[in-house]
């Protein structure tokens, strides 16, 4: 009697964990994000992947956070290069996003765009709103991802005046 007891109550926090990671999720479509793509390149090779977790930690030094999931196939790239470029797409680059947020083999994500590098060595996105060039400082643990605290060696605006940004689990323009 005591074990059926335990069980469910297992149950019910297992049921309860899920609810809770649901309702998160599902508060969490409900922030706008702009849209970026997160490349490197270096000894392990080249890399990217789509990313709404990036946000300005510092003016001064110039500072981002990016938020990296292990399970990315990106992950072991960007870790071992140790540097990245964070490329904030223009409203249309949608395709791109695409590309760099699914299983799509890295040659063929970057054949779809212009690329260029600059002091890293990371690939920057030919019209961008906005390219970063990064050199990663340290790593935190969180949880499922990596938080990424990078300085920023060069920032690069363009004149492009739409931007992507995900809300609501779809894309949007603004």
């Amino acid at each position: 009697m005591h074990t059926l007891s335990l069980t469910k109550d297992a149950e019910m926090e297992t049921k309860t964990a899920e609810q809770s990671s649901l309702d998160y999720k599902n508060a969490m479509s409900q922030l706008a994000g702009a849209v970026n793509i997160v490349t490197t390149d270096g000894p392990e090779g080249r890399a990217g992947f789509a990313a709404t977790a990036v946000c300005s930690v510092s003016d001064n030094p110039p500072t981002l956070l990016v938020c990296l999931n292990r399970n990315s196939s990106a992950y072991k790239y960007v870790t071992a290069n140790g540097v990245l470029c964070v490329n904030t797409l223009a409203a249309n680059q949608q395709d791109l996003s695409t590309l760099f947020g699914g299983k799509t083999p890295m040659d063929v994500r970057f054949s779809a765009g212009e690329w260029t590098t600059h002091e890293t060595g990371s690939p920057l996105l030919s019209g961008a709103l906005a390219s970063f060039d990064c050199r990663i400082r340290t790593v935190h643990d969180g949880g499922t991802h990596d938080i990424l605290i990078c300085d920023v060696v060069e920032s690069i605006a363009s004149d492009e005046d739409e931007a992507l940004v995900y809300f609501r689990r779809s894309y949007r323009q603004v």
